[in-house]
Parts: structure tokens; C-alpha cells; sequence
């Protein structure tokens, strides 16, 4: 049998986060860390490896009832490798470091077991379309896999140039950086996207830093709900973006 997908073979690296292509991700299990990834992305797997439901405490519970937003979690242990994806998605491993990392939990895909996260709220008197209403806010020494719609864009951010960006299409940012909300428009027309434009909601950046943008103003597919009314049309409040598309937060 002869087929060019014969060439499409593991990628031989040490790394233990390693893309075997842009859409599916390797990660090596030594038996001394864990990876958590999300529910339903192993699409398959070498060795003795266990999958358990990633264990919520009350705290957490209570801050996924808060936000109505979750990242549900599977721990992956043991000794062997791990193949991971979602829908395709874009996928890309950054290292979290003490500057930590703020992402909407709709695009992690993967991380080390070791980090911490919580959920912290951007404040709004709407809400915000596309990156949510709370977020997710890594901290600690660490790899995280982010999944995006398409090849991202990473701008940087500095004293003397700040970054404006569509609140629909960022998906993380250095959490050292100052986050300010803001809409192209007069209170009276705040429901319309910025006139005729489409344009609506969108997040400026200051300080020293960096923020991922994606070439795409809609949520990951997983994260669809068909919805209706003033608010999904125009990309108001938290299920803006999520109305639109055809195809989640707590504490550690």
C-alpha cells in the first residue's frame, strides 16, 4: 500500500510539548507531571496513560454558578505520549512565566498540572462580547496550549504604543498589561456596531506586553449557542458572539 500520508509520521523531538502539525499537539508523560486537557480533545495516545475527570472543589463550583462560565478539565498521568485536538483549531504552546497570562477559557486547549488559575472579571456596564465577562488568569511555571481559529497575530504592546482590539477576536494577553473596555459609540447607539461599520466592543491594551489576536470574530466552535434577540445580534453581552456563530471560568 503507498499513499503520501505514509510522510504525515510522528515528529521525533525531546520536547514534551511538541505540534505534530498546526492542528494536533503532542504531550510526553514522564509519570512525574500532569497535563489537564479539555474534556473530549485526546484523539489518540501511546503508552499507560489514565484519564480522570479533573476533580472541582466548592470554590471552584461556586465560581463557575458566579460567571456561568467553566473549563472543564480531564487529567491526563502515567507513562507515554498523548495526542491532542480540537476542531482543528490553530494550536500553540507558550510559557508561562511570573508575567502570567490572561486567556478566555475557550481557547486553552492543554496545560501543565503545576499552574494555577482563577477567574477575574472584566468589568463592564454591558458585558463583554467575545472575550467574556470573566477570564482566565494563569499564573505560576508552566506550558498552556492555546487553540485558535486560523494563524493568530501576537502584537506588542509598550508604554509608547498601546494596542486597540476587537473584543470578539482577542484570545490572550500578558496579565502585567492595563485592560480598558470601550465601544465606538454614543450611550444612545450602544446596541448598534459602531454604526454601519460592524464594528462593537473592543479592548485597549496599555503598558509592557503582548496580546494574542485571532483572524476571526467568533468564539471556537465548541462554544456555539444559537441565540436571538438584540443583544446576540449586535454582539452585546456575554452570548454576543456565541449567537452569531454557527459551528468557560473558575479557581484553582
Amino acid at each position: 500500500m503507498q499513499s503520501p500520508l505514509f510522510g504525515l509520521t510522528e515528529a521525533q523531538t525531546q520536547d514534551r510539548y511538541a505540534l505534530q502539525n498546526p492542528q494536533l499537539l503532542r504531550v510526553a508523560l514522564e509519570g512525574h507531571q500532569d497535563v489537564l486537557a479539555r474534556k473530549g480533545t485526546m484523539v489518540a495516545y501511546q503508552g499507560l496513560i489514565e484519564f480522570d475527570g479533573e476533580y472541582q472543589t466548592q470554590g471552584q463550583q461556586r465560581a463557575r454558578a458566579r460567571t456561568g462560565e467553566a473549563l472543564d478539565l480531564m487529567r491526563c498521568s502515567g507513562q507515554g505520549t498523548v495526542y491532542l485536538a480540537n476542531l482543528a483549531q490553530h494550536v500553540h504552546v507558550v510559557d508561562v512565566d511570573h508575567e502570567g497570562l490572561t486567556v478566555d477559557s475557550a481557547y486553552v486547549l492543554a496545560l501543565d498540572s503545576t499552574l494555577h488559575w482563577e477567574s477575574i472579571a472584566v468589568d463592564s456596564q454591558y458585558g463583554i462580547s467575545g472575550s467574556g465577562k470573566y477570564n482566565l488568569n494563569i499564573s505560576g511555571q508552566g506550558k498552556v496550549a492555546l487553540m485558535t481559529s486560523g494563524q493568530p497575530l501576537m502584537m506588542q504592546v509598550t508604554p509608547d504604543k498601546y494596542v486597540n482590539v476587537d473584543a470578539d477576536a482577542i484570545v490572550a494577553w500578558s496579565t502585567s498589561l492595563r485592560v480598558q473596555m470601550q465601544a465606538q459609540t454614543h450611550s444612545s447607539g450602544v446596541w448598534r456596531r459602531r454604526g454601519n461599520t460592524g464594528e462593537g466592543w473592543e479592548l485597549s491594551f496599555l503598558g509592557q506586553g503582548y496580546a494574542l489576536v485571532q483572524p476571526s470574530e467568533l468564539l471556537p466552535p465548541q462554544n456555539a449557542v444559537i441565540g436571538g434577540g438584540a443583544a446576540a445580534q449586535f454582539g452585546m453581552g456575554q452570548h454576543g458572539a456565541r449567537g452569531q456563530n454557527q459551528g468557560n471560568i473558575f479557581s484553582n
